[in-house]
């Protein structure tokens, strides 16, 4: 990386908040920057080797990244022998609740995450009158109001409370399907499919980044192809790309992908797989054929990019083990059909794979053995958490297919749960291709007070640090330099999000300074809510959030949006 020429500057502005240690020139009224990040190897975020250089921030700005000589800062932060990185991007997040009781974001920010990126399939907006008095009747222990109506508003919302990350969303595809068709199995009238056009219009103008789907689940899962084109036409109008759970991860896994191929081609939009993987033993193998899909697709002209989280379970809930059609028309509907003798029995044939055609977690997992509970809504279960439903079968005397049945009519919820069905091989393979980047797919919690009332999958307190430690660090699978492009420029450049990414002059100073030798994931499935070490510093438009490994209790995050943000009266 080229140094950059540096001109001194007159004082800006000090950023609130930002007391760092104490240096010789840590007050110097002279200073020409507000902060400088000194003596650091900085990775720019362009996929190269490291270079010693500083970097100086003004405002909520970097301002210059090289040799700044005896140019001084108000505030120095000492990076001598630790990596200077952009802010992490958490491609895939479901800190969208936590963040409303917490907005520190523990798990994330110790791991370098200066943006949460939500909405696969799902959005906090828009609602209709009763999606929001759904979304209140089904808190658990997190209790918020929903004084907004639309995605936009809800950001703001978070915005205004005060959060640490910056926080961006897709409008879920999921949401507009509930917002004009409830839960139905069936394709929405030429009318209902314009309206859910114009609510994915409105959206993208209100700053969301694209349409995300889910399609193993219900109702996204009775979308069909043309309805998928439709929207992700309607945000590819305002430059917003389309994601995906794609349909099935497992035994039509090449299909599924083969699906998003040609929703990117007839939209005319990039579109990205949500945390690539091939579920299940007998899938494991597809991996590579899917890699090759891919990689024809893009070598063709399309914009075709993947994001995974670095561990060999996913965690979902109850739902992902039982056939959608059981779930048609809602939570309540779900729980009543379930009661039901003829149904019940049906729907453990099918768990057991007396049937095809939907993606079966139970049986990807390998059976019961393979599924561990960690959260309920009653506290009466809540002693069953960590426990497999092999093991919670036995103790009740039922079949593992029964058992799950119950546990979701008694719980009146869809039970989270942690599936082990992917090969750790599969995970390094995928950890090592170009156009991969990285999230979560968890919350972002402290590690006290509510959040430990459920257990929780550990990617939401290692995710970040594991890829760094295990995946750069001791195994070697990918260079630094190049994992730290895919964790900041390359989702930003997907993203089509502007000055975020690079730590370049004129960009956000998001800026994370680690230890590449000690970073490290502590959580486990056994004890999951457990910090990540060895990320020391983290800024957030410039003002710093974690100062020696410690949380400042400072919410500068903002909203980020995307390409079709107007910024008009209307939008907001």
């Amino acid at each position: 990386m080229r140094p950059v020429p540096i001109v001194p500057f007159l004082l800006a502005a000090a950023v609130a908040g930002c007391a760092q240690r104490a240096t010789p020139a840590a007050v110097d009224p002279a200073a020409a920057y507000d902060i400088v990040v000194r003596g650091g190897t900085v990775y720019d975020g362009s996929g190269g080797a490291g270079v010693a250089a500083d970097v100086g921030i003004r405002g909520d700005s970097i301002a210059a990244v090289g040799d700044l000589g005896s140019v001084r800062g108000r505030r120095e932060i000492d990076a001598r022998g630790l990596a200077v990185a952009p802010g992490f991007v958490n491609m895939l997040s479901w800190a969208n609740v936590a963040l409303l009781h917490d907005g520190r974001s523990q798990g994330d920010i110790r791991q370098g995450v200066t943006l949460e990126v939500f909405g696969e399939g799902s959005s906090m907006g828009p609602l209709t009158d009763s999606m929001r008095a759904e979304m209140i009747e089904e808190q658990n222990d997190i209790r918020y109001e929903v004084p907004w109506t639309t995605l936009g508003g809800y950001l703001e919302h978070l915005e205004r409370r005060g959060v640490s990350p910056n926080v961006a969303s897709f409008i879920g595809a999921t949401t507009v399907r509930i917002h004009e068709i409830g839960y139905a199995d069936r394709a929405p009238t030429p009318a209902e499919l314009d309206r859910m056009r114009a609510l994915v219009r409105q959206a993208m103008r209100e700053g969301a980044l694209g349409v995300g789907s889910s399609l193993i689940y219900a109702p996204a899962n009775f979308a069909k192809t043309d309805e998928l084109v439709a929207l992700a036409q309607a945000a590819g109008e305002h430059g917003g790309m389309y994601i995906s759970h794609i349909r099935d991860e497992g035994g039509r896994l090449l299909e599924a992908v083969d699906e998003l191929i040609t929703i990117a081609r007839a939209a005319g939009v990039p579109a990205e797989i949500y945390h690539l993987k091939a579920s299940g033993r007998a899938n494991w193998g597809k991996l590579d054929a899917v890699i090759r899909k891919v990689d024809s697709a893009r070598n063709a002209g399309l914009r075709i990019t993947a994001d995974m989280y670095t561990y060999p379970a996913s965690s979902t809930g109850l739902d992902a083990a039982m056939p959608t059609w059981v779930q048609e028309g809602g939570h309540k509907a779900w729980v009543a059909r379930l009661r039901d003798p003829a149904i019940r029995a049906r729907v453990v044939a099918e768990m057991r794979g007396g049937t095809t055609g939907w993606d079966n977690a139970f049986a990807n997992a390998g059976g019961p053995e393979g599924v561990l509970l960690v959260s309920f809504r009653q506290d009466s279960l809540r002693p069953l958490i960590g426990k497999t439903l092999a093991e919670v079968a036995r103790m009740r005397g039922t079949s593992a297919e029964e058992t799950a049945i119950d546990l979701v009519i008694q719980d009146d919820s869809r039970v989270g749960c942690v599936y082990f069905t992917m090969s750790e091989e599969n995970v390094r393979r995928a950890a090592a291709l170009p156009w991969v980047s990285f999230g979560s797919d968890g919350g972002s919690y402290s590690a006290e007070g509510v959040f430990l009332r459920s257990g929780t999958h550990p990617r939401a307190y290692g995710n970040f640090a594991r890829l760094l430690g295990r995946y750069v660090r001791d195994e070697r699978v990918v260079p630094l330099g190049e994992a730290i492009r895919r964790l900041t420029s390359l989702p930003a450049t997907n993203l089509g999000i502007r000055r975020r990414g690079f730590l370049r002059p004129g960009y956000h100073a998001d800026v994370v300074v680690f230890d590449p030798a000690t970073i490290t994931d502590h959580a486990t499935f056994e004890r999951p809510h457990q910090y990540a070490t060895g990320v020391r510093d983290v800024l957030v438009n410039g003002v710093p959030v974690l100062r020696d490994g410690e949380h400042t209790g400072a919410m500068p995050g903002r909203v980020v949006r995307g390409p079709g943000w107007t910024g008009n009266a209307a939008a907001r």
